[in-house]
C-alpha cells in the first residue's frame, strides 16, 4: 500500500474480530517499533507482549477503554525508564500501528489514568513505567483503505483543516 494512503486511511479501531494475528505479522509489527528512530539512538523502550489471560485482565482494568485490551488479538505495552521519552516512544508506537494497518491489522493506542496502577498490573519494577498500551486485531467491521484515494480519506478525517494548524513564518 502507498505510505500516504496507509497514513490517511488508518483509523483507531476499538472493536476486533475473533481472529488471531499470524506470528509473522505480529513479528513485523513489533520489528517496526524496534527500527523506529530515537534521540541519540537510545532505543529506550521495551515492548511487553501481554498474552497471559490474568495479566491481560489486570491490565484491561487500568486503561480508559478495557474492552480494547480484552478483545484484541495482540496487546503490547510500551515501557521506558521512568515512563520518559514520550516522543521516541510515540514514533515506535506509530510505526507499529502503521505496519499493522499495512497488513490489514487495525489498532488503537490506549491511555491509562494512572501509570503506577498499570505498572503494577504489568509487574514492572521501580525503574520502568508504561507510556502506552497498544491493541491490535482484525477489525470487527472491515475497512478497505483502497476504496478511496488518500486525498479522499484525508478530506473525510475528523481533523482541523490544514490551513488552521499551519502557520508559515
Amino acid at each position: 500500500m502507498d505510505t500516504y494512503l496507509t497514513i490517511a486511511s488508518k483509523r483507531d479501531t476499538r472493536a476486533y474480530a475473533e481472529r488471531p494475528i499470524p506470528d509473522d505479522i505480529a513479528r513485523r509489527i513489533l520489528d517496526a517499533g524496534r527500527v523506529a528512530g530515537s534521540a541519540r539512538n537510545r532505543q529506550p523502550w521495551r515492548f511487553l507482549v501481554v498474552g497471559d489471560a490474568d495479566v491481560r485482565e489486570r491490565l484491561a482494568a487500568t486503561v480508559y477503554e478495557p474492552g480494547n485490551v480484552r478483545g484484541a488479538a495482540l496487546v503490547v505495552a510500551v515501557v521506558t525508564p521512568g515512563g520518559k521519552y514520550a516522543f521516541d516512544t510515540g514514533r515506535a508506537a506509530q510505526n507499529m500501528m502503521l505496519a499493522g494497518w499495512n497488513e490489514d491489522v487495525a489498532s488503537c493506542p490506549n491511555g491509562m489514568p494512572d501509570a503506577e496502577t498499570t505498572a503494577a498490573a504489568l509487574g514492572l519494577g521501580d525503574e520502568e513505567r508504561p507510556v502506552v498500551v497498544l491493541t491490535f486485531g482484525y477489525a470487527a467491521r472491515e475497512r478497505d483503505p483502497e476504496s478511496r484515494s488518500a486525498e479522499e480519506w484525508s478530506a473525510r478525517a475528523d481533523r482541523k483543516p490544514l490551513d488552521e494548524i499551519v502557520r508559515r513564518l
